[in-house]
């Protein structure tokens, strides 16, 4: 979480020295949810993860390098994207994880696809895990998806993480329900709404989830209540989101109340998770010098065709 955090504020003032071409998108607040489902999947099961535009503390708990993720936002020659994508559209099928697809929901369907591949071909014990916001949930995409993996009844976990805000549309703008998880029986799977902001709950909801996807229980679908610690992307002030918002129940930072439960509850002290700290953020600025230092793509050498890179190319299923 901490890794995530720091990667991104790194990130953050790079794009605001205009050292980064397109957005960027951070997941502040975010990073327990993220951090719950990324980081209780096994790719040596056979796992796979599609996460979406918050989740740097899943991707890296899931196995992705933090270079990887450096190379795409300064776009290297040398990522998985080879520098023809940026921000966090990128992936590596052959390890599990499908490059990010901007429309929303759109994703769940690559896992869908992915889980019914394996299905296919004779294998079993594997979980799919998938990420979603509150404003895919009112999709065509999300909605297909969630429909098709029940009825096949798929080893399917999906986080939907509830920030209070698509954009800038408010939840009250966006379904009538009292909650997400409510939806959960109309698609016949399994539901949980949970405090996104609780490192613990999230961690021991996600491995239930998981451990009920693997054991044949079909869909789960986890709804983490919380608050988007920033703008949708780092070009907007969230200026919309009103104070109450950010002093209620679901405002605190996620990042500062696991320090604090670590600290209470004896898992480490001040003197450890400074030095945690301090490592982290030398790993961080490392890691960006050294991307700095790569080339980028040069256009005349590069193989453009339409459909299909060896590089690239999917293998994981």
């Amino acid at each position: 979480m901490f890794t995530a955090r720091t990667f991104e504020d790194k990130i953050s003032a790079l794009y605001r020295g205009g050292k980064i071409v397109g957005g960027v998108y951070v997941g502040r607040g975010q990073e327990a949810f993220s951090y719950g489902l990324g980081g209780q999947l096994d790719r040596s099961l056979g796992d796979v993860y599609s996460p979406l535009i918050r989740d740097q503390a899943g991707r890296g708990a899931f196995g992705e390098s933090l270079l990887d993720a450096a190379r795409t936002y300064l776009g290297s020659v040398e990522g998985p994207m080879r520098g023809r994508d940026g921000n966090i559209h990128r992936g590596r099928p052959a390890e599990g994880m499908p490059a990010m697809i901007s429309h929303l929901g759109a994703s769940i369907s690559v896992i869908n696809g992915m889980l019914m591949a394996k299905r296919f071909r004779g294998l079993s014990g594997f979980v799919g895990g998938a990420s979603a916001g509150d404003g895919a949930t009112s999709t065509g995409a999300f909605h297909e998806a969630l429909n098709q993996a029940a009825v096949e009844k798929l080893p399917l976990v999906l986080a939907v993480a509830d920030n209070q805000f698509a954009y800038s549309t408010p939840t009250s703008h966006q379904y009538a329900c009292a909650d997400l998880a409510d939806r959960a029986a109309g698609y016949g799977v399994t539901g949980y709404s949970i405090d996104g902001t609780d490192l613990m709950e999230c961690l021991l909801t996600f491995r239930q989830a998981i451990a009920r996807a693997r054991a044949g229980g079909g869909p789960q679908l986890v709804v983490g209540k919380l608050l988007r610690l920033s703008g949708h992307g780092e070009h907007d002030d969230a200026s919309y989101v009103p104070e109450e918002a950010r002093a209620g129940k679901w405002g605190g930072d996620c990042l500062a109340l696991a320090r604090e439960r670590v600290l209470a509850e004896g898992y480490a002290d001040e003197t450890a998770l400074l030095a945690l700290e301090e490592e982290v953020q030398e790993l961080v600025e490392t890691t960006v010098a050294t991307v700095q230092g790569e080339e980028a793509p040069d256009p005349a050498r590069e193989n453009w065709r339409t459909l299909s890179t060896a590089r690239l190319a999917e293998g994981h299923f």
